[in-house]
C-alpha cells in the first residue's frame, strides 16, 4: 500500500460502486432528503436498543427518569447526525474527506484514526452479538448449539456484512429500506408477544436517581447511538443533489435515527424495569436475554429478525470505515478497503466470541468511553467549520496539502486536542472491568465533580464537555482561518 495527496480511482466492476472519496460527479448526484430515513431507522431499529433499557436504569434513576433520559439523548445525538450531514450534500464527498478542510490535509490524519477505530470495533460488536444472539436461540430450539452454532452463524453474519461492503451504496439503500418495514413488523410482533412481562408497579416501584445519573443515562444513549455515527453521516447524504432541502437533510437523519431508539430503549426500560432477572441476564448476552422471554415458536423469526438489524448497522458501518481507510491515504479500490476491514471485523469478532472472559458489555461501555470522547471533540470542530463557511467546499483542495486547506490546521487539532483532554478527565470506567483505564477522571476532583467517586463521576460529563469545546475553540481560533481560504477562491 502506498500513500497519495490524490482521491483514489477505481475502475468501474459490474454491479460495484467504483467511487471512493472523491467528490460525486452532478450526473451522479440522486434522491431526495426522505431517503435517508430508511438506512438510519433501519440501522438503529436493532433489539440491542431494547437491551438499553437496562443499561440506562444501571445508573440508579427511575422509570420516568430513565424515559426522559433515552428520549433527550436519542433525539440530541441524531441531531448532530443529521446537521453533519448537510455537508454531505454541500461537498458531495465522505465525512472524513471533508473534514480536511477545517484538519488540513495531513492534520486529519487524527479524527481519521479515531473515526476508523470507532468503526471498525462497532463492525466487530455487532458480528459478535449477531454470533452470540443465533446461539442462544439455537440453544433454545433444542437444536445444535455451542461453538459449532456460534462459527457458522459468525460465517454467514460476516459474509454478509462484507459483500455488502464491497458492493457499496446503492445497494446499501436499497438494503435498508427492505429491513426497516421488515424490523418493523417483527418487532411489532414481539412488543405484543412480551407485553405481559411488564409490571408497571414493579417498575414504578424503581427509586429515583440524582440528576447526576439522570444525565450519565442520557450520555450513554448519546454514546452508544447517534455520536457513535456522527463521523459517517454525511457518507450517506453526498450522493444528495445540493439543491435538496437543508431543512431536510436535517430532518430525516434526525427523526430516522432517534425514532426506533426512543421507542425501543423505553420498551426495554420496561421490560428490565419489570424483572431484575432479567436486567442481570441482559449484562452478559444483551440479545440472547431478550428471547428468554419468548414463545419457542417465535425464537427463529426473532432470531433472522434481530441479526437482520445488528447487520443493517454492521454494514453502514463497514462502508464507513472504507472510506475512511482510503482519506487517511491508502491507495486500493473502495471495495478493496471495505474487504480489508472485513478481515479486521472477523478477527475482532473470534475475540470477543471465542476467547473473551470478561462480561461483553463491560468491554463494550469501556470501549465506547474512551472513543466517545475524542469523536465527540471531532464533532465539535467539524460543526464550527460547517457553520463558518459560507461558500462550497473547494474540491481540488480537499485531495492535496498543496491547497487552500494545507497541511496541518493547528486550530483544528488543538481544540479537538484539548476537547478530548478536558473530556477524558471528565469520566471514568463505569464498568469498573476495562484493563487500563483506572488514569480516566483526572479533572473530576480539580473541577469540584467529587472525585472519581463522586455523584458526577457516572454521568459521563466528558462528551458533552468535549462537543463543546471542540466547537467553541475552533470557532473562535479557527474563524480567521477559514476567511482567509474563501478569499483566496474569491
Amino acid at each position: 500500500m502506498t500513500t497519495t495527496d490524490e482521491p483514489p480511482v477505481s475502475a468501474p466492476r459490474r454491479g460495484i460502486e467504483s467511487n471512493g472519496i472523491n467528490v460525486i460527479e452532478e450526473s451522479e448526484r440522486k434522491g431526495t432528503p426522505a431517503g435517508l430515513f430508511w438506512p438510519w431507522c433501519a440501522s438503529n431499529i436493532s433489539v440491542l436498543a431494547v437491551s438499553y433499557g437496562a443499561f440506562v436504569l444501571g445508573f440508579g434513576i427511575g422509570l420516568w427518569q430513565a424515559i426522559i433520559a433515552a428520549v433527550v439523548g436519542a433525539v440530541v445525538s441524531f441531531f448532530l447526525v443529521g446537521l453533519v450531514s448537510i455537508a454531505g450534500k454541500r461537498g458531495s464527498a465522505p465525512t472524513l474527506a471533508l473534514s480536511r478542510a477545517a484538519f488540513g490535509r495531513w492534520g486529519n490524519t487524527l479524527p481519521c484514526v479515531v473515526s476508523y477505530v470507532l468503526l471498525v470495533g462497532w463492525e466487530t460488536v455487532l458480528v459478535a452479538l449477531s454470533t452470540l444472539a443465533t446461539a442462544t436461540v439455537f440453544e433454545r430450539l433444542g437444536w445444535s448449539h455451542g461453538d459449532g452454532t456460534k462459527v457458522v452463524a459468525f460465517v454467514v453474519v460476516a459474509l454478509i456484512i462484507v459483500l455488502a461492503g464491497i458492493i457499496g451504496f446503492d445497494l446499501i439503500m436499497r438494503l435498508q429500506k427492505y429491513l426497516t418495514i421488515a424490523l418493523i413488523i417483527v418487532t411489532a410482533v414481539y412488543v405484543v408477544l412480551t407485553w405481559d412481562h411488564i409490571h408497571l408497579s414493579t417498575a414504578r416501584a424503581i427509586p429515583h436517581g440524582g440528576t447526576s445519573a439522570v444525565i450519565g443515562g442520557g450520555i450513554l444513549v448519546m454514546t452508544g447511538f447517534g455520536v457513535g455515527w456522527v463521523n459517517a453521516a454525511a457518507d450517506y447524504s453526498r450522493y444528495l443533489p445540493r439543491r435538496a432541502s437543508t431543512g431536510g437533510v436535517v430532518w430525516w437523519p434526525t427523526f430516522g435515527g432517534s425514532l426506533p431508539v426512543v421507542l425501543l430503549v423505553a420498551y426495554g426500560i420496561l421490560l428490565a424495569g419489570s424483572s431484575q432477572k432479567l436486567s442481570d441476564a441482559i449484562g452478559s448476552d444483551p440479545i440472547g436475554a431478550l428471547t428468554t422471554i419468548l414463545p419457542t415458536w417465535f425464537l427463529l423469526p426473532f432470531a433472522i429478525v434481530a441479526v437482520l438489524g445488528l447487520v443493517s448497522g454492521a454494514v453502514m458501518d463497514i462502508y464507513s470505515s472504507g472510506l475512511t481507510l482510503l482519506t487517511l491515504g491508502v491507495r486500493i479500490p473502495r471495495w478493496t478497503a471495505a474487504a480489508f476491514d472485513g478481515v479486521l471485523m472477523v478477527l475482532g469478532a473470534i475475540y470477543i466470541v471465542f476467547y473473551s472472559s470478561s462480561s461483553f458489555i463491560y468491554l463494550f461501555e469501556a470501549f465506547l468511553i474512551v472513543l466517545g470522547v475524542p469523536m465527540a471533540a471531532w464533532c465539535g470542530v467539524f460543526l464550527a467549520d460547517l457553520l463558518l463557511r459560507r461558500r462550497d467546499y473547494d474540491e481540488a483542495s480537499l485531495f492535496t496539502s498543496r491547497g487552500i486547506y494545507g497541511s496541518f490546521r493547528l486550530s483544528a487539532v488543538l481544540s479537538m486536542a484539548v476537547g478530548t483532554f478536558v473530556g477524558w478527565g471528565l469520566v471514568i470506567d463505569t464498568t469498573g472491568q476495562g484493563k487500563g483505564l483506572d488514569w480516566l477522571g483526572y479533572f473530576l476532583d480539580p473541577f469540584g465533580f467529587g472525585g472519581k467517586d463522586g455523584a458526577w463521576a457516572y454521568a459521563n460529563l466528558g462528551v458533552p464537555f468535549a462537543l463543546a469545546i471542540g466547537f467553541v475553540g475552533y470557532l473562535v481560533f479557527g474563524f480567521l482561518g477559514v476567511r482567509r481560504q474563501e478569499r483566496s477562491v474569491a
